[in-house]
């Protein structure tokens, strides 16, 4: 067996299954689950730096959707403070690299 010990998405042991494999899996506690949660946005933060796929971006929002769900706090809660901050702070749009302050 290949050892994984990262968190998967829920189907992901019966997709290993129906193909004939054998998954060994736990649930993790509160606070394992938040610091897998962590390691999963690196993962795949790190997955969309190599590839730029937007595929992967999904998968950051879903892994985002998590925490936010874990730390009970709602995508409308989540997009109210991005309203706030890109209004005291602006966004990204205008591409403005700070090279010295």
């Amino acid at each position: 067996m290949k050892r994984y010990d990262k968190l998967v998405r829920d189907k992901i042991p019966e997709i290993i299954k129906a193909s004939g494999g054998r998954a060994r899996t736990h649930i993790a506690s509160p606070a394992e689950y938040r610091l897998r949660l962590k390691d999963k946005l690196l993962e795949e933060v790190n997955e969309f730096l190599g590839s730029g796929d937007v595929e992967e971006i999904a998968d950051i929002e879903e892994v985002l959707d998590a925490i936010l769900e874990d730390l009970n706090y709602s995508k409308t809660e989540m997009e109210a403070i991005k309203v706030k901050k890109a209004k005291e702070r602006g966004r990204f749009q205008k591409r403005i690299i700070l090279d010295e302050s």
